[in-house]
């Protein structure tokens, strides 16, 4: 498996919209790459189906999304209108599904369960999320077990921090949301903080009399 600011792996596969070359796919955009276990699943359906309902919300923010899972391009063209109707989405599913039926990507990039295997005996993939930035290099890794569905949602608020993050000398507190105040990267000198964060910079006073936690309006 990658680890943050590794460089991506670049591989080829077939996709419910055809092979694909995964870099020629993501081109300059931000991408998502996600695992699910297996299609025609309760879980996966809810989870595919609120990815597909906020692809407008991370394509508005430049990120292409796609979905993987050991079962073949047929089996995913028969299971998406399951979660085109979940969701209650018209239209053409919003991004590809790759095929992955020789398990050759889930092994290589660590998606794989050991503990939870399909009617063959086979591992099945767990719930793994990689979020790779324009640069190739992975931002963020993150997964669940087979069993516990995750939070799209939360996927987006992270997305939204490591975006600002990228440009921006800052870091985004507990629970953050796009629009609140950040906090001065402790690298920035106090020197600098006028002309970085011309909106002010705010310092917390502590027991230890460390200046470090500073805080800004998000820039």
């Amino acid at each position: 498996m990658p680890n943050i600011g590794d460089i991506f792996p670049n591989f080829r596969a077939k996709t419910t919209e055809g092979e694909i070359d995964f870099y020629d796919w993501l081109g300059n955009s931000w991408g998502i790459l996600f695992s699910h276990p297996g299609d025609f699943t309760p879980v996966c359906t809810s989870e595919l189906g609120k990815a597909a309902e906020l692809a407008p919300e991370f394509k508005r923010r430049g990120i292409k999304i796609i979905g993987l899972s050991c079962s073949s391009t047929r089996e995913h063209e028969a299971w998406i209108p399951d979660i085109l109707a979940y969701t209650g989405i018209k239209g053409p599913m919003p991004f590809p599904i790759i095929s992955d039926e020789k398990r050759e990507l889930a092994v290589g990039l660590g998606m794989l369960d050991p503990e939870f295997k399909d009617d063959k005996g086979m591992p099945m993939t767990c719930r793994a999320l990689f979020i790779i930035g324009p640069d190739k290099k992975m931002k963020m890794s993150i997964l669940y077990p087979a069993l516990s569905g995750r939070n799209f949602s939360e996927i987006l608020r992270v997305v939204d921090s490591l975006q600002l993050t990228d440009v921006k000398k800052v870091s985004t507190p507990v629970d953050w949301k796009y629009g609140e105040a950040c906090m001065v990267d402790v690298s920035v000198p106090r020197v600098h903080e006028d002309h970085l964060f011309p909106k002010g910079v705010t310092v917390t006073e502590l027991p230890s009399g460390k200046d470090y936690f500073r805080t800004t309006p998000m820039p």
